[in-house]
Parts: C-alpha cells; structure tokens; sequence
C-alpha cells in the first residue's frame, strides 16, 4: 500500500504539467494520464468492494502471469476501457481534487478481505493482493508515459 501512495503522490506533481504533450510518445497528454491512472485506481477499488468472493473463480491467464511477473505493461497494446477513459475537462484543481479522493479512496484497500476480487477486461478475476500489485504496476507504467512526454 505504501507503494500505491508513493505513486499517488509522484502523479501528483506532475499535475503541473498537465497540458504538455508530445504525440510522438501518447496521443494524450499528461493531464489524461493522470485522470485516467485515477479514474482506474478508484473505478477498481469499487469494484473490490463490491465484489462477492463466493463469485470469485480462478482460471490461468498467460499474459496476468508475464504481466504481475515482469512488472510492466508494453505500450501501444491495449486501449483503456470506456469506463475509465477520462471524459470530462480536467484542470490542476479538478486534477487535485481527485487526487485527494482517491488518496481516500485506496486507504479502503488496507480493511478489504484478502479474498476480494477484481474481474480485469484482460487478466480475468484477480484477488486482492494480485490487484494492488496491478494498480502499482498500471500507475507506474503511466508516469512513465508521463516522464517521457516531458524530456
């Protein structure tokens, strides 16, 4: 969880940098990475909560292995679910704003049972503990979007 935070915090200083962009590392610009690394991080707490573990079913999926193993998302694979592709006009302080609730948010990871589950669009059911790692991997691979748009 500490993790989560830390990540939490280092895309909240890049908030100032929202409007940048360089189409030749993203379509988007940094302030859509940041909404939608938020909008993910709070849409799958939610759905965490909500889960019922007597649903919860475990079946092998090649690419969550290699994905939770290696730590890293390829980029240009995959398009972000509607869901939590952000759609309003975001500015620093709607930016901060959310930041703040999904600081508040995620504190909701730390009282969850271990047996919560998340259905991911492409990994499938991943319990808890798998879930965090993939929100810190999913944050993580997002500032790097970030970092590189602003070289």
């Amino acid at each position: 969880m500490k993790e989560l935070q830390k990540l939490l915090d280092q895309l909240e200083t890049q908030i100032i940098h929202f409007d940048k962009s360089k189409f030749s590392i993203s379509k988007s610009n940094v302030g859509w990475h940041i909404e939608h690394s938020l909008l993910t991080l709070s849409a799958i707490t939610n759905s965490l909560a909500n889960s019922n573990p007597k649903d919860y079913k475990w079946k092998f999926n090649f690419i969550r292995v290699i994905v939770l193993t290696m730590k890293k998302i390829p980029r240009g694979r995959a398009n972000a679910p509607k869901v939590v592709q952000p759609k309003e006009k975001y500015s620093i302080d709607s930016l901060k704003d959310h930041i703040s609730k999904t600081k508040a948010t995620i504190e909701e990871l730390n009282s969850m049972a271990e047996n919560k589950y998340f259905k991911h669009p492409v990994f499938g059911n991943i319990k808890l503990k798998q879930t965090i790692r993939f929100l810190e991997i999913h944050t993580r691979h997002h500032l790097d979007i970030i970092k590189d748009i602003l070289k």
